[in-house]
């Protein structure tokens, strides 16, 4: 797989994801709560969480049905942390993937809510019946096994503990392996989920699982260091955010702690490392979780 191929694949699966969350986030939920939570997650982002469980699933022989229940279920949990760390509360950002952020659209209470809404739905999807005709079905052991990865990654242990630790430490110095904890959390949790949801779709031995896991690591911590090099090296309309927030805001970031051109070294060893794991991992068809990792590292936004 290259080049043009690849695009074709990640085509076509950003397609299939929006067109299972335009099918599964409801637009009659009361009260308005419906379109907000819609404007929320649709039309908008890269899906690379979602990409990420499809690859791993294609590596691991899982099946389509299963790994796009998960694919849109990270997608969901994602999004909503979007919607509460853009609050006041948060981050208190109005601009997200290139248009006004939930709460200044709705209002807070709203965007609260389709948060709310947002991340239990993503785990209804892993256990809700099948729907007549729709092949959306999966055994009780696998819904069980990818509600406990969704669940960790996303809990207190995972994005949560990490976003807690994110505003503890405004205006506080950090070292490097204070911010790669944070970061492991806040970011990389949910990324390496997102691999290993897909994988738990198929078939895979203890080898492949910790090789797949570790390149999920390697993965998550490598997005936010180019995230952090983005921040102060693109521009708003570019990154479809504002930029400069964090250092606006006086938070650490691996170019405040490390500088810009390590972070950009850091960033590389860590795609390195990535690698790495999907070479031992004994796996014959991860061309497209190769690909996807030099997408996250070559990228604009």
């Amino acid at each position: 797989m290259r080049g043009a191929e690849f695009d074709a694949w990640m085509r076509q699966g950003q397609a299939a994801v929006e067109a299972a969350l335009q099918s599964w986030v409801p637009a009659d939920a009361p009260a308005g709560l419906g379109v907000a939570m819609r404007y929320g997650v649709l039309d908008g982002g890269k899906r690379l969480r979602p990409l990420l469980a499809l690859a791993a699933a294609q590596a691991t022989g899982g099946a389509p049905a299963a790994s796009m229940r998960a694919a849109v279920a990270v997608e969901l949990i994602h999004a909503y942390s979007l919607i509460h760390d853009d609050m006041p509360c948060m981050d208190n950002d109005v601009l997200r993937r290139g248009k006004p952020t939930v709460h200044v659209q709705f209002g807070q209470a709203q965007a609260m809510l389709a948060g709310d809404a947002m991340h239990t739905l993503a785990f209804e999807i892993l256990t809700a019946p099948p729907e007549a005709g729709s092949g959306f079905d999966l055994e009780p052991a696998l819904q069980a096994r990818l509600c406990a990865l969704l669940a960790r990654a996303s809990g207190h242990a995972g994005m949560a503990g990490g976003q807690a630790i994110d505003l503890a430490s405004i205006g506080r110095p950090l070292t490097e392996a204070q911010l790669r904890d944070m970061h492991r959390r806040k970011t990389g949790a949910l990324l390496r989920a997102s691999v290993q949801m897909g994988a738990a779709c198929g078939r895979v031995d203890a080898h492949a699982w910790q090789a797949l896991s570790d390149y999920g690591a390697a993965l998550g911590l490598a997005f936010q260091v180019v995230d952090d090099i983005l921040d102060v090296t693109q521009e708003s309309a570019t990154l479809g955010k504002t930029a400069g927030k964090d250092q606006d805001a006086n938070k650490p970031t691996y170019v405040t702690v490390l500088g810009l051109d390590a972070a950009r070294h850091h960033a590389a060893e860590l795609h390195a490392q990535a690698h790495a794991a999907l070479s031992r991992s004994g796996l014959a068809d991860v061309a497209a979780l190769a690909l996807l990792a030099d997408r996250v590292v070559d990228r604009d936004n």
